[in-house]
């Protein structure tokens, strides 16, 4: 089944739109027509169609100054996808607190940064904007090895239904709750081939998510067809996790 959206003419900002599910969210965005501007800490890598900054989404400034040039250079911004984040997994009994605020900041903070320079320049404009925040479902769920991470995304989601309110009606605030997603590095984390399949079975989708159809429901929510969604938290994880005993 094929459904284009079409999204010409407007500016979409993703972080840590390079590979990963961001990769996934700036081709979708850029299949839409949309003009795509990525940001990481490096130069490299890039995607073929899509405009790059480097940035530094933890440093504030850098994060304000980023917003400013996109909206020198094309007079607008549209939409902001925070998607920069991650954590690696530790046991929370001996992980650092450095490490934990390196976690919570990066995955609640540097959000909450973009956004709040997002929305000033979404306020001023006829059409306003909108921001996806991309979470995960582990802010829903226990999180073991990911404590840290988990409370973050509980807080991105909290954060979004709070701004959706607060500025509202022009900027909508949209949450992904994403589920197991197959990138880059799916093989490595979990173990190699066998053991994802193995997974892959318990999800009632009989697989993980594609980078690109958590892209497409990015592009959804930024587009005209969401214009009375927002607040939304909106689960993308193939029907969810069922219970341990299901499968014992």
């Amino acid at each position: 089944m094929t459904l284009a959206l079409d999204l010409t003419g407007r500016v979409v900002l993703v972080t840590g739109g390079a590979k990963g599910i961001g990769r996934g969210i700036t081709d979708a965005f850029l299949a839409a027509g949309a003009t795509v501007v990525t940001c990481a800490r490096s130069a490299e890598p890039r995607v073929d169609g899509a405009e790059h900054r480097v940035c530094d989404v933890n440093d504030v400034e850098a994060v304000q100054a980023m917003i400013g040039e996109i909206v020198a250079g094309h007079g607008r911004l549209d939409v902001l996808v925070n998607n920069a984040g991650g954590a690696p997994s530790t046991d929370a009994a001996t992980a650092s607190p450095r490490f934990h605020s390196k976690i919570v900041g990066l995955n609640l903070l540097s959000p909450l940064a973009l956004a709040q320079a997002a929305n000033a320049v979404m306020q001023t404009q006829e059409s306003g904007g909108t921001i996806i925040n991309i979470s995960s479902v582990a802010a829903h769920r226990a999180a073991p090895t990911v404590a840290a991470y988990g409370a973050a995304k509980a807080g991105l989601d909290s954060l979004t239904t709070s701004l959706a309110m607060e500025w509202g009606p022009r900027v909508r605030v949209n949450s992904v709750d994403v589920g197991l997603c197959r990138t880059e590095n799916t093989d490595d984390h979990y173990g190699g081939d066998e053991r994802v399949a193995a997974i892959e079975a318990t999800i009632p989708l009989g697989r993980m998510a594609q980078p690109r159809e958590i892209g497409n429901v990015a592009v959804f929510l930024a587009s005209d067809l969401a214009s009375y969604v927002s607040g939304a938290l909106v689960a993308c994880h193939g029907g969810g996790e069922p219970p341990v005993f299901l499968h014992i």
